[in-house]
């Protein structure tokens, strides 16, 4: 498949680049939904109204519920911000270590 070492290090820097790009891509686009996506904080402030009225008229299931929901709506954004800033780094990595595959070829001056 491949006649020269060239030839691998080329194919290894180009897919290393075309993954890097589409992980980029693919972060941004989880960290922009989890940024534009208002429907949790929504939820969220509801959640919060809904948990003010059950302390006002001494519903302590309501509470309780309320405050589960909230820590399972922190606990989602959480998890989706560290996914998106986990495959950014990812992407840089994959970009560096084609740039300097490419470097070592004598691709990039």
């Amino acid at each position: 498949m491949f006649t020269t070492a060239f030839d691998f290090q080329i194919t290894l820097a180009t897919v290393l680049f075309l993954l890097g790009v589409i992980v980029l891509a693919i972060s941004i686009f989880i960290l922009t939904r989890q940024a534009i996506g208002r429907d949790i904080q929504t939820i969220a402030t509801e959640t919060t109204k809904l948990a003010e009225k059950g302390i006002s008229e001494n519903i302590a299931g309501l509470v309780g519920n309320a405050s589960s929901l909230i820590n399972a709506l922190h606990d989602l954004s959480k998890s989706n911000a560290g996914i998106g800033v986990f495959l950014v780094f990812l992407a840089i990595a994959m970009l560096t270590t084609a740039y300097f595959i490419s470097k070592n070829l004598g691709m990039v001056p």
